[in-house]
């Protein structure tokens, strides 16, 4: 796959408008068409802000999710909300996202609504940017359903989802997708733990169908629920096995972690494409045109220009718009501004 110098992206997530949170609190006001309206103008929100902001590659913002990823288990069949699980006061923390039992056989007869939200992106993004779509890998999604007799296991779990994924990256393509971040956060958070060959073996099989017909990347970090990680925050243990993942491109997480490790990032890059995350997503700090320029050469130390991305270290959906829109401003200036010297 072709690929520009200090490429410019994002993860996939950008915050929603304040008038979309009142209103999903409110569905009941409104009507099929409305509600279909209200969609749209959020997306036509999202894709401005992306577009003024000069990126080389936007999504629709995830404007119809609820989460990354917990609103996809509205299309998956066999679970059932459980609230009984969920912690519901005290310091914000993973624990108080949604959960699910599984009760009957996993499966999305419907898709799981990545190819409508792509159509929709089609029809209303202009000509120019590259448009991407998102969506968490098996492993991840596992994380909300509970093991009963049947799926005893989060792999087991997670051995079920997979097909369901690998139809739906199958059908973004089909429908003219050209770039696709399969999200897997889980795997980088339990990186240090579990069986890492394994976790690169899931991963192959889900893509393995849309390999080559798609910049495929994924993306990996040490999660963000309301500004704050759940993992292990080490690159090291996912070497020397996420070399392994056959992905034209990987994620990773650097601005919150003070680029610690950034030595690691060459091995990554002679195998693939790395997009780097320069931009916390975590702090209110607005990062400088300047500091994003010494953060790119920082990057270049150890990733050719060529295969050079840059982005947010995660998706933006649990910072502020006026922040999200001056950070990802900043870091278009700070990469064209590194490009320009370069030629």
């Amino acid at each position: 796959m072709s690929h520009i110098p200090i490429r410019t992206t994002v993860v996939g997530s950008y915050p929603f408008p304040g008038w979309l949170e009142f209103a999903s609190k409110n569905l009941h006001q409104f009507g099929a068409a409305d509600v279909e309206e209200m969609i749209e103008d959020a997306v036509i929100a999202a894709v401005h802000d992306q577009v003024t902001a000069g990126l080389d590659v936007i999504t629709d913002g995830e404007q119809t999710r609820l989460d990354f990823n917990l609103s996809f288990y509205g299309f998956i069949q066999g679970i059932q909300n459980n609230e009984a699980e969920t912690r519901k006061f005290g310091p914000p923390a993973h624990d108080q996202r949604g959960k699910n039992n599984i009760v009957g056989e996993l499966k999305a007869p419907n898709g799981l609504g990545a190819v409508k939200e792509f159509e929709r992106l089609k029809k209303l993004a202009p000509a120019g940017p590259v448009l991407k779509a998102s969506i968490p890998g098996p492993y991840t999604l596992s994380g909300r359903l509970l093991p009963n007799a049947n799926y005893t296991s989060r792999f087991d779990i997670t051995e079920a989802l997979l097909p369901i994924i690998s139809k739906e990256l199958e059908a973004l393509v089909e429908a003219g997708c050209t770039e696709i971040t399969v999200d897997e956060p889980s795997m980088s958070c339990y990186a240090y733990k579990e069986d890492t060959k394994k976790f690169v073996d899931i991963f192959n099989r889900t893509v393995k169908a849309v390999v080559g017909r798609c910049n495929l990347s994924t993306h990996l970090c040490f999660g963000n629920f309301k500004g704050r990680p759940v993992g292990y925050r080490s690159i090291q243990p996912m070497l020397p096995d996420f070399l392994d993942m056959t992905v034209d491109e990987i994620h990773i997480e650097m601005a919150n972690r003070e680029f610690a490790e950034i030595e690691l990032l060459a091995p990554f890059a002679e195998k693939m494409n790395v997009a780097v995350g320069i931009i916390d997503v975590k702090n209110y700090y607005i990062e400088s045109v300047d500091d994003v320029v010494a953060r790119i050469k920082k990057c270049l130390q150890y990733v050719p220009a060529e295969k050079l991305s840059v982005a947010p270290d995660c998706g933006l959906s649990q910072t502020a718009r006026w922040a999200s829109r001056q950070k990802l401003v900043n870091m278009v200036k700070g990469a064209k501004r590194v490009r320009e010297g370069l030629l």
